[in-house]
């Protein structure tokens, strides 16, 4: 008997499709890639694609600081669909991505997959870089010096801060994962790191102040989309799957806050970060189709720690 929810998520993008397909259902590798392989063509994948300028810039440079927050966060888009990297519309378009876009000349206009100096952005763009076969040698020993005695990461460590925080240990350690998954010469030394980094996440379950217990930020409660530098439990959860290890017993309240908020539909509403902009898939998307991210992301969870869905 099918599952009218997993049934819902079949009748959305390809992008969203084949990844059901892979997580929620017996599909046969076969079927799975023949939908994996309409994402660059078809859909929000294609509609993506297309938006690259001649400059291989994929956005407005209007004002200050547009420019690589338009890379940024459409190539972050881009590896949420994870469509074949060696698709030719998707080599294409990231080995523009890799000769000709920069950072600006704040960072010394350096080479997009070499990052700059904030440790949320360089791991999203590491998990972009490594997703894609890039090369982002100087990018990892960049992150893996600057690892917190904590065993985490923080965006604020130039201006001095010796702790970490949840959203850029979370941005660097998922970018670690995929790095070590392509292949490396710092495979083993990323591995150690990311361990570290998982370990300074379950040490406070999750969501809690290792200090005082309480609720270190009620966003973090959130099932949030997009998914760019912002924490939310799910968003650490779907890292924790994608490792393949059971479930450590310390992500079980998290997985409850997850479970609480599914609703009578069986589905994951969308609750937006609204402050993070430079979304070309906005009204493509919606907020109907912005909920089977939360869904999927939702359900694939659940069936790893092995909870009804």
């Amino acid at each position: 008997m099918s599952d009218p929810t997993v049934d819902w998520l079949l009748t959305s993008d390809p992008a969203i499709r084949w990844q059901a397909l892979r997580d929620l259902t017996d599909a046969s590798p076969e079927e799975v890639a023949a939908e994996r392989a309409r994402v660059p063509h078809e859909g929000w994948g294609a509609l993506l694609l297309s938006k690259q300028l001649p400059s291989g810039d994929w956005g407005p440079d209007e004002k200050p600081g547009d420019r690589w927050q338009w890379n940024l966060s459409t190539l972050v888009q881009l590896r949420w669909f994870d469509p074949d990297p060696h698709d030719e519309k998707v080599a294409t378009a990231i080995a523009a991505t890799r000769d000709q876009v920069t950072w600006g000349p704040e960072f010394g206009d350096a080479s997009f997959f070499d990052g700059e100096t904030e440790e949320c952005i360089n791991g999203q763009t590491l998990s972009v870089g490594a997703y894609f076969g890039q090369p982002v040698e100087p990018l990892v020993t960049k992150l893996l010096g600057g690892e917190q005695p904590d065993g985490g990461w923080n965006c604020d460590s130039e201006r001095g801060s010796t702790v970490s925080s949840f959203d850029s240990t979370l941005c660097v350690i998922e970018g670690l994962l995929l790095y070590e998954r392509h292949g490396g010469p710092q495979a083993s030394a990323a591995a150690a790191a990311r361990v570290r980094g998982e370990e300074y996440l379950l040490q406070r379950g999750l969501f809690r102040s290792k200090r005082t217990g309480e609720v270190a930020d009620e966003r973090y409660l959130d099932v949030g989309l997009p998914q760019r530098w912002r924490y939310d439990i799910l968003r650490a959860l779907d890292h924790f799957q994608r490792v393949g290890e059971a479930p450590d017993p310390r992500v079980a309240e998290a997985l409850d806050v997850v479970e609480q908020k599914r609703d009578a539909d069986g589905r994951w509403p969308l609750v937006e970060h609204r402050e993070i902009g430079h979304r070309h898939l906005d009204g493509e998307i919606g907020e109907d189709h912005a909920a089977r991210w939360n869904t999927l992301r939702g359900l694939r969870v659940l069936r790893w720690a092995g909870r009804t869905i």
